[in-house]
């Protein structure tokens, strides 16, 4: 059972702050997802607490940025985008944090393989990157214990990029 002030991430929703846990007839987590701009509670029945699982370790998170260069893109090809995105947006909801940034590196190469050859992007890659994206880098936020654009400086700083001056 998790605590209450405990980060969990809902298949859903994503990185979610337990807020209470309430013994009913049936025991509810309180959940109040992180990093939007208007949060709303979520009941999570205790009895379902299988489906979400807790944040990456600061260990872990640190892990995965070292590694982020060396990552394999995803390979997985379907006969058309809907069957790719769909593919895509179960492994985000039900995989790890690693699983969201592999996908994360996948469309970024995906993208700009196709700008190279003067080909739009379908909207569905934009859209799959910007959720893997927006899960990875909350995630690995809280892990981290400082804000997404921290993470991003972080990525760019393991890919030899040198951080822009705003």
């Amino acid at each position: 059972m998790y605590a209450i002030g405990e980060y969990v991430v809902h298949p859903g929703q994503g990185v979610c702050q337990v807020k209470d846990v309430t013994e009913s007839p049936d025991a509810v987590y309180q959940l109040l997802p992180v990093g939007q701009r208007h949060p709303v509670h979520i009941s999570f029945p205790v009895a379902s607490e299988g489906r979400l699982r807790p944040v990456l370790s600061r260990v872990e998170a640190e892990k995965i940025i070292e590694e982020y260069p060396a990552m394999q893109v995803d390979d997985f090809a379907a006969k058309n985008i809907s069957l790719e995105e769909e593919h895509f947006r179960k492994e985000i909801r039900a995989g790890s944090c690693r699983d969201s940034v592999r996908i994360v590196k996948t469309f970024r190469v995906r993208i700009a393989d196709l700008s190279q050859r003067n080909k739009r992007p379908p909207v569905a890659y934009e859209r799959i990157l910007k959720q893997a994206r927006e899960r990875s880098l909350l995630e690995l936020a809280v892990a981290l214990d400082c804000t997404p654009e921290d993470v991003e400086v972080l990525f760019r700083a393991h890919e030899g990029e040198v951080p822009e001056n705003n």
